[in-house]
């Protein structure tokens, strides 16, 4: 199964590294990113793969919430095709 991560705050040193080391502790591998810098904020999407993630997905969406917090960032996950059917035009 597939999931999208967003990521969203102020731009500092050290975010892609963070969420991908908590992702990786979760099992999650990391597809595709795509990240840009916009006016001192930073933002990413991350195509993962949660398929074989050692907690149920509704765990890991809270527990990265929480990462987020702590890093004073926005980091959300959704299922691929929950994600997709809310962004359709």
């Amino acid at each position: 199964m597939k999931a999208i991560v967003t990521v969203v705050g102020k731009d500092r040193v050290g975010i892609i590294a963070n969420v991908c080391t908590a992702l990786a502790e979760f099992n999650v591998n990391v597809l595709d990113i795509n990240q840009t810098v916009m006016q001192g904020y930073f933002t990413m999407m991350m195509a993962v793969d949660v398929s074989i993630c050692n907690v149920p997905l509704a765990e890991l969406v809270t527990k990265m919430d929480e990462i987020g917090k702590g890093m004073g960032l926005s980091i959300r996950v959704q299922r691929e095709d929950i994600f997709q059917a809310m962004h359709r035009i």
